[in-house]
Formats: C-alpha cells, sequence, structure tokens
C-alpha cells in the first residue's frame, strides 16, 4: 500500500506564555481532522503537542504537497487560533501569516514534513518534534543516523545501508538546495551543515534503492515574514529498521545533548533536552529547548500509537547533561555566545535599538599607524 505521512505543525496560542498549548486547542484540532477521518479523507491523524507548539500527524494516499491535505491542516490551525483567541492565549495565531489559504501552507508560516513510500511488512516510524529552536537542530542527529557508524551500527552491518545515504540540504537564505552522497561526499556534507544559521537538511535518501529515509520542516519563519514573529520549532520524520536505522540507533544521538539555536526570543543557544510528553513544557528562561520522539507502528495507513519513547531513564543523564549546559549558558547573560551572534539577531528587536542610536554614533580620530620597531633583525642561526 502507497501512502503519504504528512506532519505539519503551528504555534497557534501559548498557554501560559510559550511554555504550553491549552487542552481546548487539542481537542478543537483533535475533532476537526477526526472528522476528515471519518469522512475518508485521511487514513489517520493524531495530534502531538511539545511546547506552545501543535502538530497535525496524518496518513493518506493525495501524495506530498496536497492541496487538500494542507487545506484540513490549515483549517483545523484556524479554529484552534478561534479558541485562542477567545482564551487570550498568548500569540494567538502567531504562525499563520496569512489570512487566507493559497493552496499550500508551505511559505505561509505551518512547519511541514511529509514522506511518500509504499507500506512494508512493518513500517515503524518516529516523529520528532522540537520546541524553541531552528530546522537546522537536526542537522547533527540525521548526520549520526545515516552517516556516523560509530552511533549506527547499521552502517557497517547492515548490507541494504552499506551504500550509504544520500542528503538534501537546503540553503535557508537563497532557498537552492543540494544533494551530498555519503559516505564518498561526507565531508562536503558536513562543510555545509555544520554551518547552522544557513544551512538545514531537508531529507534523506537510502543510495542502494533510492528510498525515502528521513524528511524535516525547514521552514524560517523568521525569513518568510522579514523579521521576528516565532521560533521554528521543527518536526522530523524517520523511518526505522529493515535497511534503516533501528530505532535504537535514530535516538541515540539525543543521549548526549548539543547545542542549538533558539531558546528565549529566538536569540540563545542552548542544550536540546530530550523529555517525555509530559515534560514538553518549557518555562526556565522559556526553555530549554525541548523534544519529543513519538513512535508509531503503520499498518494499512493507521497509525498505530504513538509510544513515548523519551519516557526512559535511559536519557536521564542527558536530561541532567543539558541542565548543566543550560547552567553555563545562562551565567553569560545576554552576552554572547549564549546569545545569538549580530547576523542572527537582525529579525529580532535589536535594529529598532540600534536605529534609535543611530544618530548618536560618532567618528573617533583615526588609530596612528603602529611605530616599525628600530632595532635590527639579525638572523638567528
Amino acid at each position: 500500500m502507497r501512502i503519504t505521512l504528512s506532519v505539519i505543525k503551528a504555534d497557534v496560542g501559548g498557554y501560559v506564555g510559550h511554555s504550553a498549548v491549552h487542552p481546548q486547542l487539542v481537542e478543537t484540532i483533535k475533532e476537526f481532522v477526526g472528522e476528515e477521518v471519518k469522512k475518508g479523507i485521511l487514513i489517520d491523524a493524531d495530534v502531538l503537542v511539545c511546547g506552545d507548539d501543535t502538530a497535525i500527524v496524518m496518513t493518506h494516499t493525495h501524495g506530498v504537497d496536497s492541496e487538500i491535505v494542507h487545506g484540513i491542516a490549515w483549517r483545523a490551525f484556524e479554529k484552534a487560533t478561534e479558541v485562542a483567541k477567545k482564551l487570550k492565549l498568548y500569540g494567538a495565531g502567531q504562525d499563520l501569516l496569512s489570512t487566507a489559504f493559497s493552496g499550500n501552507v508551505k511559505g505561509m508560516g505551518p512547519g511541514v514534513a511529509e514522506m511518500e513510500f509504499e507500506e512494508r511488512p512493518s513500517e515503524p516510524v518516529i516523529v520528532f518534534f522540537a520546541d524553541k529552536t531552528a530546522p537546522s537542530a537536526w542537522n547533527l542527529p540525521l548526520y549520526e543516523m545515516f552517516a556516523d557508524p560509530m552511533v549506527c551500527a547499521g552502517l557497517v552491518i547492515d548490507p541494504k545501508m552499506h551504500d550509504g545515504f544520500t542528503f538534501e540540504v537546503l540553503d535557508t537564505y537563497t532557498g537552492k538546495a543540494v544533494k551530498l552522497s555519503t559516505p564518498s561526499e561526507l565531508y562536503e556534507l558536513l562543510a555545509l551543515i555544520g554551518t547552522v544559521e544557513r544551512y538545514a537538511i531537508r531529507s534523506v535518501w537510502r543510495n542502494n534503492d533510492g528510498e525515502i529515509a528521513a524528511v524535516a520542516s525547514t521552514q524560517r519563519l523568521s525569513l518568510i515574514a522579514g523579521k521576528y514573529v516565532g521560533k521554528d520549532d521543527p518536526v522530523m520524520v524517520v523511518r526505522a529498521q529493515a535497511g534503516f536505522p533501528a530505532v535504537g540507533e535514530i535516538l541515540e544521538p539525543f543521549a548526549r545533548p548539543w547545542i542549538v539555536e533558539g531558546w528565549m526570543r529566538g536569540s540563545h543557544n542552548g542544550p536540546l533536552m530530550p523529555v517525555s510528553f509530559k515534560n514538553a513544557t518549557p518555562t526556565r528562561f522559556d526553555g530549554p529547548p525541548r523534544v519529543i520522539a513519538a513512535g508509531y507502528q503503520i499498518a494499512e495507513g493507521k497509525l498505530i500509537g504513538p509510544r513515548d519513547l523519551f519516557d526512559d531513564p535511559a536519557f536521564d543523564k542527558a536530561r541532567e547533561q543539558a541542565q548543566l549546559m543550560a547552567d553555563m549558558l545562562r551565567r553569560q547573560g545576554i552576552f554572547e555566545p549564549h546569545r545569538l551572534p549580530s547576523e542572527e539577531m537582525e529579525y529580532t528587536t535589536l535594529p529598532k535599538i540600534l536605529k534609535k542610536l543611530e544618530e548618536r554614533f560618532y567618528e573617533l580620530e583615526a588609530p596612528r599607524k603602529a611605530v616599525e620597531d628600530p632595532v635590527e633583525k639579525h638572523d638567528i642561526d
């Protein structure tokens, strides 16, 4: 059976502040997409929450970029926005950058991760959902899942994975993408994805047969809106087992937290903390950034799950380390490297402050040239 798995997320109102989603919003979205399942337009649907963001997980046969499916998600978020406004929730409808749906939610605010595939005899998938961070947060774990044999033993042991994987990398500033095949172009891949403020992995494909392995949302709200309107809070879908990394290999990168951009006002670096569903409620300095992992088995298009894969004491150490990293970074206060560099601050309110001070800057006397040392230089034997 050939199906499409679509995950579309948006922030349509925070409760309280940016910390969580009000239950009424979740119920509103569930009821709306549930009706579309009853009509047979969707095969199945589920709703996930991370921080103040909501993601709709949908299976269907309409393919990627479907106007029907994207329209369902858009109208569901509109319904939830109406509720958010009645409850006076914070930032009601902030990710809906348009007042009218135009056939596709891409470029309109919501984040999107979709893939189409032939359902296998057993089809395990993991939906990752992060809050208070940017799409490039997925660069490091996707590299480790699909290109680092020290993390993913399957790259050495599983013959189906021996040929490696191809990564599609997006330049978020130009909108152009490039495909790089690993292991042959591993260093070129790392040269790009290590520049997290600009490049983000969009999809991963298996080399021996071209099968889709993973997709990630790459929308950056600030670049769409031209100003800071909220964090991007990305989603990612990864297929597991039988020619793809095992579930444990996919989760392993998250056992060691790393630094991502986002956190408070989208303007700070912080550790990405793997948490259970119930702890996906960032509060300390609106953070630290959180990520959940929802595991599903897909059976004839039906979503069996989700399993809360980070609800496991094996990730307690990662959470402790993330808190220590958060302490270290918070000690920096408003100073870099906790605060993002100036290039990444251009979509915040900082330009307004600089504009206000513009007329108060003045020229200083040009610094004198250094006087050349008059002492003769001698060759040293």
